[in-house]
Parts: structure tokens; sequence; C-alpha cells
């Protein structure tokens, strides 16, 4: 009836080890056998049971968990703050039913985690908010201390804005929603980004169905480019290109804004279907053009960055917003010109006179030469016919020799009058450029603002 190779924990006892066969029937023996059987446990590794404490010494806790034998715990499972009296139920997991000397382990600190687990995987699956507490910054993101187990925080799921400082989340108990769980590594992924975005989906979709051109709102500016800024106006992002940050010119956006600056701003498009925003800022400030005929008048003398160099002529800044030319005809009083680069340089600071003003079209016209006096009024005094003076070269052509007697004078040596004793095809083998000469004055007319001289 009994088998003698039974054992604790696998099936059946044989009590006639510990009862007189002889003394009962064998229903009852059946019967008691079930009973000594019920009181050991059918013990399964890696399950959390519970235990009692039997046994205290300096370095383990004794644990009776209704087996064969006792188990014992390292005291470094317990929290300094514990307290372990004889006779308390502990949580505890089987870890081996038997190590190499037949003992039983096991763990406290496992049957910790694996509640704490319990509670995490239930988070997960049911989507419920947990707390945490943000430990420490590494790569990638942040440490999260979850119920006692570390977490991982993308850096971008930290906020909805981008995160410019990660070194201030440290320390902070934040809400968080778990987003990943590998159960094999026990690895946990939370979010606080996605919390924001559930608290704010609402808001958005209310200003998406509200949005239209002309409308005036209020956002947080949430990045910088290049080419312009990003906006955020309550969950929903928009642009402001760089044109539409300011009247004037600008190099970069963050001469205007600054990041995590709260402005205005006022809806110039909205594209419903890629739910495209654009923006601008100076819309909602005064066009400098407003008011520029109290300001400024034909004659007055102005001063200006050069904000743009042409073939004909260069931009100046007067102040943002206003621009105007000056044409590479009023640069100087000479009637040759070179390239307005000879005269002016990007960004350098200029005075001129108003020549012309057109607030209809926003055209100012501007002068330089007219602040200084021509030098083609005393021309014949100071140069007269048959003089000879040294000249530099300023460039030729086929025909021509172009020199520069002093500045903003310039005369023309013919082709013919270089040399009595040759023709050259090209006035580039006789002389170059930079090279100085001297010449004889051949005429001078101040009206047509021409002087002509000879070298042979």
């Amino acid at each position: 009836m009994f088998d003698d190779n039974t054992n604790m924990h696998g099936g059946s006892l044989d009590t006639r080890k510990f009862f007189n066969a002889d003394e009962y029937s064998e229903q009852e023996l059946l019967e008691l056998n079930k009973l000594y059987s019920d009181s050991f446990r059918n013990i399964k590794e890696g399950e959390i049971i519970q235990g009692t404490i039997v046994g205290i010494n300096s370095d383990n806790v004794i644990v009776n968990v209704g087996f064969k034998s006792d188990g014992s715990i390292s005291r470094n499972e317990f929290s300094s703050t514990e307290e372990i009296k004889i006779g308390e139920h502990i949580d505890i997991v089987i870890e081996s039913v038997e190590d190499e000397e037949g003992n039983l382990v096991l763990s406290k600190k496992r049957a910790d985690f694996l509640k704490v687990w319990a509670r995490i995987m239930d988070a997960f699956e049911n989507e419920k908010i947990i707390v945490g507490k943000i430990l420490k910054r590494i790569k990638g993101g942040m440490v999260v201390d979850l119920l006692g187990i570390e977490a991982f925080l993308p850096g971008s799921q930290i906020d909805i804005r981008p995160v410019r400082d990660f070194d201030a989340f440290v320390g902070q108990t934040m809400d968080f929603k778990i987003v990943k769980v590998n159960i094999p590594t026990e690895n946990v992924v939370v979010s606080h980004k996605v919390l924001i975005e559930e608290t704010i989906s609402d808001q958005r979709k209310e200003i998406l169905e509200k949005l239209e051109k002309g409308q005036i709102l209020e956002g947080t500016v949430k990045a910088i480019t290049d080419f312009g800024v990003f906006v955020d106006l309550g969950g929903v992002d928009g642009l402001i290109h760089i044109t539409d940050l300011s009247w004037g010119r600008i190099n970069h956006p963050s001469e205007v804004v600054k990041l995590d600056e709260k402005i205005k701003v006022v809806v110039t498009d909205y594209d419903k279907e890629k739910k495209r925003i654009s923006l601008s800022l100076k819309q909602l400030l005064p066009h400098p053009w407003e008011k520029i005929g109290q300001k400024y008048k034909i004659g007055d003398k102005v001063a200006g960055r050069v904000v743009s160099l042409t073939d004909y002529g260069a931009f100046i800044e007067i102040e943002k917003g206003i621009e105007g030319l000056i044409h590479i005809s009023d640069m100087c009083c000479t009637k040759y010109y070179w390239h307005p680069s000879h005269y002016v340089s990007m960004e350098q600071l200029v005075e001129a006179v108003i020549l012309k003003l057109d607030s209809e079209e926003k055209k100012i016209s501007n002068g330089m030469k007219q602040l200084t006096p021509d030098p083609w009024q005393d021309l014949i005094n100071k140069y007269p016919i048959k003089s000879q003076h040294s000249v530099v070269l300023h460039h030729f052509n086929r025909s021509k020799i172009f020199v520069e007697l002093e500045s903003y004078v310039v005369g023309i040596l013919d082709k013919s009058g270089i040399s009595k004793k040759k023709k050259f095809c090209h006035t580039g083998g006789v002389i170059k450029k930079g090279q100085k000469i001297d010449v004889v004055v051949l005429d001078v007319d101040s009206e047509q603002r021409k002087i002509s001289f000879s070298h042979k």
C-alpha cells in the first residue's frame, strides 16, 4: 500500500515509520497519511510563499516555510528600518529546494522584487499612472526609482518641449506611465511626456478647431533655427519664418527672441491637412513706413548700415524696416563708375542725403557724393592744359586707359597717346594696372566731366 521510496514533496509518505500499523485500520492509516502529508507544502521554486521567523543570529534569519527543514536568509536582505522578530510572518521566495549542502535556499529580496514587479505589470497592462523619483542622468535619458526598481526615462519622453537642462530634473518626483516592459531582462521604460500630451489633447483639439487667419495667440518659444522660430501655442506648434520676425533685416532669429520667451503672434496661414501653422511677430508691430513722412524729408542727412551690394548700387538700412538705395551714380562725382564695392563695403556705416522719398512705393533714394565738394568745379585751375602730372593706371580696355588723377577724378589716356614710335593691339602690352606714369593734360570738360591725357 505504501512505497518506502516516496518523498515529502513529490507524493505520499509511509506513515508506518511514525504510527503502529497494528493499532490502526487501513482506512485510518490513509487518513493519517493524508494529514501528515498536508502538513508539508508542495514547494515550487521561484514562487512567493509566506514563512515564519523561528531564529535570529548575527548573520542570518532562520525561517520556517512548512518544509522538512528550515531555511536561512541573510540579514542584509532586510532593510535597516525593518524590525526582525521571532514569530513574525514574512514573504519569501524559494530559490532552491537544496543547495550543495542540502539546505533550503530562500530570498526575501527576490520576494520583495516580485511583489513590486506585479504592481508594475498591473500598471503597465492597465495603463495606470505611477509615481517615481528621478535618481540620476545617464546617456540618452534619466534613471527613475519606480517603487524600488530602476526604470529608464528617455530624454525625449520627459517633456513635450525640448529639455535644455537635464540636471534640473534630478531629485524630482513625477508622475509616469510605463510604456515598455521587457520581461526576460526585467527592464522598464517610462514616460512623463505621454501624460502631458493626454492632458493637453483636448486643449490642442480646441485650438485647431478655432484656428483662423488673423487670430492673435500667445505662445512660448520652443526652438530656434536658422530659418525661423517654433512656437508652442499650447500643445500645437507654429512656425515664424525669419522674414516674419522683424520689419528689418536680421542675420539670425536669436537676435529677436529667446528660448522659453512668451510672445504674442498672429496666424498668417493654416494648412488643415498638414496641420501646419504659419505665424508672424512683426505684423503685431507698427510698420516703420506708416509715419515715414513725419520722420524724414528730402534733403535730410541720414546714416545707415550697408546691408546689400548690387551691380547698380548699395542698400543701406536707415532704421529697422526702412532701407534706401544709393545708386552707383550718386556714390562719386566721376563719370566713370566702378563696382559699388569700390566705394563701400558690407556692414559699413555710411552717411548720405535723401534725394527722393516715395512712401506709397516704400522707396528712398540716397546720395553720398552730395555730401562732398564737387572736385570738377575747379579742375581747370588745378590741371591746366599742357600741364604735366603723375597718375596711376586704374584699369583699361582695348582702346582706352583709365587713370586716377585724384579721388573721384578719373581721366582717359587714349591708346594713340601712349607712344609715337609703336602701335599696340592692346594697351596691356605697354603698361600695367597700378603703374604710375607721367602724362600731359590735353583737355578738361567740367560739364561732361571728362579730362584727357597723353603720354607720348
